[in-house]
Order: C-alpha cells, then structure tokens, then sequence
C-alpha cells in the first residue's frame, strides 16, 4: 500500500511541475480593426499569468505566451469575450457585444465590408 501511495505521489508531482511558465498558444479572435486589436489584447494582457499577447488584424490569430499554471485557454477565452469579441471556445454574450464600438461590430456583414475595403485602398497606395 505504501508503494502506491509513493507512486502516486511521484506522478502527481511530476504532473504538476510539468506545466510551462512559457506555453505559447494561438486562438482565433473575432475583429475588424486596430481599436478590436487593442481591446482584446488589453484584455488577455489583464488575465493573470499572460505574458504577452498580440492579435491579427487581417488572420483574427491571437498568439499568446502564458503560465500555465496561473491561466488556461478558456480563462483567457472568457476575459475576451468579457469585452465584447467571440473566440472559437467562448462567444461574447449580446450585452458584451454590444458594449464595442459600432465601427467594431464584427458580426455586421456592412461594417466588416467596409474595413475590407479600407485594407484594399491602403495596399493601392
């Protein structure tokens, strides 16, 4: 019995220290523009154990470099979503939508044409 109990704790340990104080994931963010960008990567910045945060404005990836032993994906899925913008795992509610800015209002077809067409007159100048 007492092996067991050893081996348990051995593996329990291992597993515990086996978590990154660096992992590095990347998630799907919903956005349109610079002022998207800087409210999701402020909000994922506030989520304890983020280290860094950068999102995409034309691919919607948000790279992260995290402590996992201080946050998770969904953790950090939640804090986004809190402020308005929908990931794969967490989809902000109506009211967190709604608080954006309406030049940010991602999920309307108008307002994402329009930012297309931005992104096309600054790459024919």
């Amino acid at each position: 019995m007492r092996k067991i109990i050893l081996i348990f704790t051995v593996l329990l340990a291992t597993a515990t220290f086996a978590q990154n104080k660096n992992a590095k994931a990347s998630m799907e963010v919903d956005g349109v523009c610079g002022m998207c960008k800087e409210r999701i990567e402020k909000a994922a910045i506030r989520t304890k154990g983020v280290k860094s945060a950068v999102w995409n404005v034309d691919t919607h990836e948000l790279k992260l470099i995290y402590d996992e032993r201080k946050t998770d994906l969904k953790t950090i899925s939640k804090k986004i979503a809190s402020v308005g913008h929908d990931t794969k795992a967490i989809k902000a509610t109506e009211e967190q939508y709604q608080s954006v800015h309406p030049c940010c209002k991602y999920r309307d077809k108008d307002v994402v044409k329009d930012h297309e067409g931005e992104k096309k007159s600054k790459s024919d100048n």
